[in-house]
């Protein structure tokens, strides 16, 4: 009742390609000579980063629009959030009022 069935297949599907023969090729032997001495590998030449004051002034001027740009945009949003919230109380301050009013009259 819970064997899993394995699906067969009898023929296998797509472009069936014969297979290749290799045929053998021709042995060469070549007389040993002597060792040559291979130069010592040398280290890849990497470009140094040198500081120089004024690429420091840069990169903390940079960092410093960076942190202002982003502290700006997380302000507004927090503002937005504020004045959204306050307009959506002011509303259900006014709709409150207007329903206990409307209660009053009748």
């Amino acid at each position: 009742m819970l064997k899993p069935k394995v699906p067969t297949m009898p023929q296998p599907t797509g472009r069936i390609t014969p297979p290749t023969v290799a045929e053998p090729t021709a042995m060469v032997q070549h007389t040993p000579q002597s060792p040559v001495a291979l130069p010592a590998p040398t280290a890849a030449a990497r470009p140094t980063v040198q500081l120089t004051p004024g690429v420091v002034i840069a990169l903390v001027g940079g960092g410093a629009a960076v942190v202002l740009v982003v502290g700006a945009v997380l302000v507004s949003m927090l503002l937005a959030v504020a004045i959204t919230g306050a307009s959506v109380a002011i509303c259900a301050l006014v709709i409150r009022s207007l329903i206990a009013s409307e209660g009053q009259h009748r």
